[in-house]
């Protein structure tokens, strides 16, 4: 067994308790746990992209940087709010990607993968990935609270109050979406110079666009409209499935499925 693979099962095992742990009671030893396995991810990573010099993009390594930014972005929020339960979910999601990394390894680089351009192009992608990942699942979170609300049950768990995660929620969307922008029109307009070819409407740029409008009229109703409630989660939901469907899912499809 490789060394790398060992620290890979080490990693995602250390998350797996991180998770089951914050299910019931945070402690202080998974405030200790939690930032060493972070730190410990990010290396991985790091290793998985640029271990080689060029840029190493596959699904595994692709899923495994989102889930670790979403987990970083939850470890950095809940200094401020509880955030134990939406933390378990994270640490439970970053361990499967930790895995991920094993079972679909990056095997080429991707063009161009020197330039500045690009790189910048693919960190503010991944950072708005990141954020918009953490803003679906407050909205998933909330509409679990809402429910509990509505039958009469009193959220508990280490749930913050649905107020104080809608606040999260839109600040998350505000600074996401600003990245997201960055990132679909740096790709739009420099298409040619970042990757080689001329702009195609691919399934890739369809829904990433489809993607920017829905999180762009989410925010225009918020601010216009006062939009907020169950309309405002179906559009976060709806938002962030299309951009998984623009990389991720387009990803799986090409490289798992078709072995492309």
């Amino acid at each position: 067994m490789s060394l790398l693979l060992l620290v890979t099962l080490c990693v995602s095992a250390l998350y797996g308790w991180l998770a089951w742990r914050l299910r019931r009671m945070p402690s202080a030893s998974v405030r200790v746990l939690l930032p060493l396995a972070l730190l410990a991810h990010g290396g991985l990573v790091y290793h998985s992209m640029l271990g080689r010099g060029d840029i190493q993009l596959g699904f595994g390594n692709s899923l495994s940087m989102i889930l670790w930014l979403t987990a970083l972005v939850y470890w950095l929020e809940s200094r401020a709010a509880p955030l134990a339960r939406l933390q378990s979910w994270v640490s439970g999601l970053a361990a499967a990607s930790v895995l991920a990394m094993a079972f679909f390894p990056a095997t080429h680089a991707i063009p161009n993968s020197q330039t500045l351009a690009l790189r910048a192009h693919l960190a503010v992608s991944f950072l708005a990935y990141g954020l918009l990942a953490v803003a679906a699942l407050h909205a998933v979170l909330m509409t679990m609270l809402e429910k509990q609300l509505h039958r009469g049950a009193f959220p508990h768990n280490g749930a913050p109050p649905l107020l104080t995660l809608e606040a999260m929620l839109f600040k998350t969307l505000g600074i996401g979406f600003v990245l997201l922008t960055l990132a679909v029109f740096s790709g739009v307009f420099f298409s040619e110079a970042l990757f080689g070819t001329p702009l195609q409407f691919t399934h890739k740029v369809v829904f990433a666009i489809l993607s920017w409008l829905v999180f762009g009229g989410l925010l225009v109703g918020r601010y216009f409209r006062g939009w907020r409630g169950r309309t405002a989660l179906a559009w976060t939901i709806t938002g962030f499935t299309l951009l998984l469907l623009a990389y991720l899912g387009t990803q799986f499809v090409l490289e798992v499925l078709l072995g492309r």
